[in-house]
């Protein structure tokens, strides 16, 4: 379905991400992990279209995505969740979700996709009239994600989306990632909250310094690299 190829991307001079290779299946859950500055957003950024790899292909069901516009690669289903939510805070949670619709393809399913929006996510049916500032951070975050889904995606693309929220909500939010893989939707997940990632997906790969330096299943739990570095044993 995805497939990431010996992708470099750079800002300016600076190399952030370096011959990153990763593969997802259909219907499959991933996680991208790693610390701060690994280099995870970068790549999702790539493959959504947002930069362009200088070196390397990233390729969706055959199609080079590396040379398409972010809209195009929207239309073939690929949405992103960025980092930080970036909602229209001044708009209501209907308003915000109407957005996420925008394009042809999600036009003719937004009554469908807003339904099940709702029915994932209970309280926004509650807060629908609400201007988005005033909710919770845990309700900013479903909502977000749920603006995501309102584009009809066939692959879910999710920077971290446990960021600042409580144990609770963290769970509650790992849960609907689930959720919505059980749909059908294949879906990145960028987490830098390692055990959570390795809890939720069927394979990881980890990033350090722009490279990728592991991939594997739930058994990098026990990889002593990974008990050591991200897990604290």
């Amino acid at each position: 379905m995805l497939e990431v190829d010996g992708i470099s991307v750079f800002y300016g001079d600076l190399c952030a991400v370096e011959q990153v290779s990763l593969q997802v299946g259909e219907g499959e859950l991933v996680s991208l992990v790693g610390g701060n500055g690994a280099g995870k957003t970068t790549t999702l950024n790539a493959v959504s279209g947002l930069l362009r790899p200088r070196r390397g292909q990233i390729r969706f069901d055959g199609n080079r995505l590396d040379r398409f516009e972010p809209h195009m690669i929207v239309d073939l289903g690929i949405v992103q969740v960025p980092e930080g939510r970036k909602l229209f805070p001044s708009m209501t949670v209907q308003e915000n979700l109407e957005l996420g619709a925008y394009r042809p393809r999600a036009k003719v399913r937004r009554a469908r996709n807003l339904e099940r929006v709702l029915t994932l996510f209970p309280v926004l049916r509650e807060r629908q009239r609400q201007v988005a500032a005033t909710l919770s951070g845990g309700e900013q975050q479903m909502l977000a994600i749920g603006r995501a889904l309102m584009g009809d995606p066939r692959f879910l693309l999710l920077d971290e989306p446990s960021l600042g929220l409580a144990p609770r909500l963290v769970q509650e939010m790992l849960e609907a990632v689930r959720a919505i893989n059980a749909q059908g939707i294949a879906v990145v997940l960028v987490e830098q909250n390692v055990s959570h990632a390795l809890a939720v997906a069927s394979r990881a790969y980890v990033m350090e310094n722009g490279r990728i330096v592991l991939e594997g299943g739930p058994e990098l739990r026990d990889d002593p690299r990974i008990r050591t570095a991200y897990l604290g044993l």
